[in-house]
């Protein structure tokens, strides 16, 4: 696979917010300059208590702005300048205060001015007590951020400054220098729709209980990302998961293989390019009761009938979208990856082995397309999906070339 060329305007605004853990700043600022990215720093007042600016000027080469009304600015209009000479702004580490103030278009320092007279992407990376962080305020400001299409970057769980330990904890800097890189590359897939499954089906036998599968549903909210990051309008429909959701432009959250055939077909024929990863269940109960079925001595039999086909119907179109299916395999993962991929007539077939990939974080992935078999080493689920947007991205366009 073509390596991924980044874009030719490499410019970030590090917004720095008052807390213990601007002091890993620092070490994202170095990050991003050793990377080729042009950084220029704006701090709040409180940031100022933690990190001091001489140490970003140092390693940015550049003035860092901390004044709304700065007279090193020509037209004293900061906040309009700085924001219009980036491509992107990150916020690290994002307290509560400031995402409250981002959530409700306040504006009374130079950070959250520029924020909010910004013509660019904004990106945040919250750092606070996990009480903060959990308080039901902060909470839906974080909604309210993800419904204004601002990225969240984290947090993450572990052992915090005041010493307790639970989510809060902002992103490592290799972390965010990474989701950095990732922005800078081109939008492969840049006007392009894209239709996305998730998750298990669960098909009721009765009142409480069901036929599900260990899909976690975590590979397809990854596609799910890494398609939003190259610059698609995503619709997700998903599976029962305990994840949180990517901030795609349409959700739909199912409970069976026929609530996701229904929604596949009222979606399929608006998009571009379908992505099958759920893992829908291949059978469902004849007959599922409407109350609970009470426990005898006997043997219960259960009689089953398959399920749609939901790839195969997308397939069989007249004009269907380009398609990608996966397959998750215990056993001959080549043999039986290749007699699916020419049965339903797909372009691409990703293939994992089931007992490593489900509810897993990392996987290895095996693509299936006219050229052969391309595998891609074990590696975080995001990861593999930047690298499999940017494989479907390459057949998509000889596809229509």
């Amino acid at each position: 696979m073509a390596a991924i060329n980044f874009r030719n305007s490499r410019r970030l605004l590090l917004g720095i917010t008052g807390g213990i853990a601007a002091y890993k700043v620092a070490e994202l600022a170095r990050l991003l300059v050793q990377g080729g990215i042009e950084v220029q720093t704006v701090m709040t007042e409180s940031a100022r208590h933690f990190l001091g600016p001489t140490t970003l000027q140092a390693l940015t080469s550049k003035p860092v702005y901390t004044q709304l009304w700065d007279d090193s600015v020509n037209n004293s209009m900061a906040h309009i300048d700085l924001s219009r000479a980036v491509d992107a702004i990150l916020v690290a580490p994002a307290s509560a205060d400031f995402i409250a103030k981002i959530a409700h278009g306040l504006a009374d320092d130079l950070l959250s001015t520029l924020c909010l007279a910004r013509n660019c992407p904004l990106m945040i990376a919250p750092a606070m007590n996990q009480q903060m962080l959990g308080n039901p305020a902060t909470q839906r400001n974080l909604t309210t951020l993800k419904k204004d299409n601002i990225t969240i970057l984290g947090p993450a769980y572990g052992i915090q400054a005041c010493g307790e330990t639970g989510m809060g904890r902002m992103l490592e800097p290799h972390e965010l220098f990474e989701v950095v890189q990732n922005f800078f590359q081109p939008r492969l897939l840049q006007g392009k729709r894209v239709l996305i499954t998730a998750g298990p089906t669960f098909e009721a036998i009765d009142a409480v209980r069901g036929i599900i599968n260990l899909s976690s549903g975590k590979m397809g909210f990854a596609i799910a990302n890494a398609a939003l990051e190259a610059g698609a309008e995503v619709t997700l429909i998903s599976g029962p998961v305990c994840l949180t959701y990517p901030a795609v432009k349409k959700l739909i959250p199912i409970t069976s293989a026929n609530d996701m055939l229904a929604a596949v077909k009222n979606e399929v024929t608006l998009n571009d390019i379908f992505i099958s990863v759920a893992a829908v269940a291949d059978y469902r109960p004849a007959i599922s009761h409407t109350q609970k079925i009470k426990k005898t001595d006997n043997n219960m039999v259960l009689d089953l009938v398959p399920n749609p086909d939901i790839l195969q119907y997308v397939v069989n179109l007249p004009n269907p979208p380009f398609c990608v299916g996966f397959a998750a395999e215990t056993e001959d993962i080549d043999k039986n990856a290749e007699i699916k991929r020419h049965k339903k007539n797909l372009p691409l077939l990703i293939a994992n082995f089931a007992q490593e990939a489900m509810g897993s974080d990392d996987s290895t992935l095996m693509l299936f397309d006219d050229n052969g078999k391309h595998t891609l080493a074990k590696a975080p689920k995001i990861d593999q999906a930047r690298r499999l947007i940017e494989h479907i991205a390459t057949l998509y366009k000889k596809h229509h070339s």
